[in-house]
């Protein structure tokens, strides 16, 4: 009777323990550093790969943007990058690879143009 009753009390503090941990809230993940310069690598334009002459898309460290004059603030959330300024709110995709891919309406139909970011290497950058 008496192990029956301590097992009784194990099995309920086992129970509200494995509650208690799934019922807390998760941390979230650490955020994206998405901050840099992208170069336009590519662009499709009514489903055929163009040479990509675009203007640089800049995201700094404080959360602002640039591109082609267009200027606003961005926020990393999940695999998108939210570009947004007073009137204009849109949204790209982040890609393995430092790519980010921009989906947008234009004069030639949907476009979509791809930013990669140069990362540069360690002792490549020498000016010799």
């Amino acid at each position: 009777m008496r192990y029956a009753r301590v097992g009784l009390t194990l099995a309920r503090c086992t129970a509200m323990v494995a509650l208690a941990l799934f019922l807390t809230p998760q941390s979230k993940a650490q955020t994206v550093d998405v901050s840099g310069r992208y170069q336009c690598a590519q662009a499709k334009m009514r489903g055929k790969v163009v040479p990509c002459k675009a203007a640089p898309l800049i995201l700094k460290n404080d959360g602002r943007f640039e591109l082609r004059g267009w200027e606003g603030s961005y926020l990393v959330n999940g695999e998108w990058v939210e570009l947004s300024d007073s009137l204009i709110k849109t949204r790209a995709k982040i890609k393995p690879g430092h790519k980010i891919v921009l989906r947008y309406y234009g004069k030639h139909g949907l476009v979509e143009m791809t930013y990669e970011r140069r990362v540069a290497e360690m002792g490549k950058t020498a000016l010799t």
